[in-house]
Formats: structure tokens, C-alpha cells, sequence
């Protein structure tokens, strides 16, 4: 009885936590798009009420159309040449986070991005752009 029990929680557990990972990994495939394209309106979407974003250390708060029109003025300085997210995870409090590699006109940088969940939905929290 108990080992029945057992092998119904962990089939259970196991299926709600693949459809949080599934759900983490669309909204970073849609936010590695979005940067791909230097695409401000498409990434403003993924915004929650405010956004943090930094560049080169420099951290600003935003509401997220100032968030919006702010990565629009980087992209037109520094338009991407490409964009790949190298890593993404969770932290141990289970707060996602990716790390990407930004290649724009001025040079590389590491992009760092954090998100929270709102609602039941992924929003992104924290931006930081670093320069190589």
C-alpha cells in the first residue's frame, strides 16, 4: 500500500514539475527570440510591472513601457549580430534564470535574466546587460 502511494506521488510530482520546465523553456525560447530580433514590443511582453535593468553595472528600475522604450534605444546603439542563451536554470528557491551571450555592433555582452512568476505566468524581473 505504501509503496503504491509512493509511486503515485512521484508519477504526480514528476509530471507537474516537467510542465513547469516545459513552460520555463518556451517563455526563454520566446525571450531569446525576442532579443534575436532586437525586438523591444515583442520582449516588453515578458515584462512584469517593473523591470530592473542594468548595463554595465548601472541599475535602473522601470515601469515596463519605460523598460520597453529604454532596450529600444539599446537595440538601435547596438543592434544584435546574434543571441544565444547558454545556460538556464532555477535558483534553489526555484527562481528562473538564463544566461545569454549578446553579440552586438559594439561588442559582446553577457546577458543575464531573471523571472518570477505572476499570475501562474513567467515575467521577467531582472535584466543585466555586461560588456566583455
Amino acid at each position: 500500500m505504501k509503496r503504491t502511494f509512493f509511486h503515485a506521488f512521484l508519477f504526480v510530482w514528476l509530471l507537474l514539475s516537467s510542465g513547469a520546465v516545459l513552460a520555463q523553456a518556451e517563455t526563454f525560447g520566446a525571450v531569446r527570440n525576442a532579443l534575436r530580433s532586437a525586438s523591444s514590443r515583442e520582449l516588453s511582453q515578458y515584462f512584469g510591472t517593473t523591470v530592473n535593468i542594468s548595463f554595465d553595472g548601472d541599475r535602473q528600475s522601470y515601469s515596463a513601457t519605460q523598460a520597453e522604450f529604454v532596450l529600444k534605444d539599446f537595440f538601435a546603439k547596438t543592434a544584435p549580430a546574434t543571441f544565444d542563451i547558454v545556460h538556464q536554470g532555477a535558483s534553489q528557491g526555484g527562481i528562473p534564470y538564463a544566461i545569454g551571450k549578446y553579440n552586438g555592433k559594439s561588442g559582446p555582452y553577457r546577458v543575464f535574466i531573471k523571472m518570477k512568476n505572476v499570475n501562474g505566468a513567467l515575467r521577467i524581473d531582472n535584466m543585466d546587460f555586461t560588456k566583455e
